[in-house]
């Protein structure tokens, strides 16, 4: 699962390293924290307009479902897409064939359990870069975005992490993302590059405040990324060192 990340680079950084460009001005403000269940904007670069950066709702939101946002939203959690049945979904199936973005962060939250309890831990490539999540959209109207990210079985170090679920979100190697974006890939070709896409890069990862997970704690600063150490963890903790 993935349901919190940063995007702390600047606007110059991002369009550079990807190549595209911000096609809203001035909305874009870099963020330490963007939790889904806050309904912000998350931003893609669409298979449709792969030279261009744009806002997405964080939350797919299927053609079909146009009309009732907000009842469907209730209904459904779509911050995430499992890879292993995205194809035969029905809220899916038509975004991952023709709808593929490129999700973009340099950071994500994910949750370790120990004793009932949950330990935030973030994760960053081990240089801080840019990368890309293999995300899935749609396009509600010319400029209505929504999106999901793939999410697929954790690695063995995403799988200490992310302990309980064991799931891990899609982080495209470099190499593969102008693939991901092709418009003539066949659905074979697609599940191949799910299987065999996630970044070769080294990530790290740490423990951070469990003050993310109250309520009412603004999250969207510094401290958000700032390490604690939690004794009870011991060893565990060291794996990730």
């Amino acid at each position: 699962m993935c349901y919190s990340v940063s995007l702390r680079k600047k606007e110059e950084k991002i369009e550079e390293r990807f190549s595209a460009e911000m096609q809203v001005p001035l909305l874009y403000e870099p963020y330490y924290y963007q939790s889904g269940f806050h309904r912000g904007n998350l931003f893609i670069i669409p298979q449709d307009s792969p030279n261009e950066i744009v806002p997405a709702m964080w939350g797919l939101i299927p053609q079909h479902e146009a009309l009732d946002i907000e009842g469907f939203r209730k209904k459904y959690n779509t911050l995430n897409a499992k890879s292993e049945t995205v194809f035969i979904s029905r809220t899916y199936k038509d975004s991952i064939k023709e709808k593929r973005c490129l999700i973009l962060a340099d950071g994500f939250f994910e949750p370790h359990k120990y004793n009932h309890s949950s330990y935030p831990y973030f994760c960053h490539l081990k240089d801080d870069s840019l990368f890309a999540f293999a995300g899935i959209y749609t396009q509600l109207d010319d400029e209505l975005f929504s999106c999901s990210i793939l999410t697929q079985k954790a690695n063995d170090f995403f799988g200490e992490i992310h302990n309980e679920k064991k799931r891990m979100p899609l982080v495209l190697d470099s190499d593969f993302e102008s693939e991901w974006l092709r418009d003539d890939l066949s659905a074979e070709k697609v599940k191949s590059l799910i299987k065999v896409g996630f970044t070769k890069d080294e990530f790290d990862a740490y423990t951070v405040s469990k003050d993310l997970y109250k309520p009412k704690h603004n999250r969207n600063t510094a401290a958000s990324l700032a390490r604690v150490d939690y004794p009870e963890l011991g060893s565990q903790k060291r794996l990730f060192d």
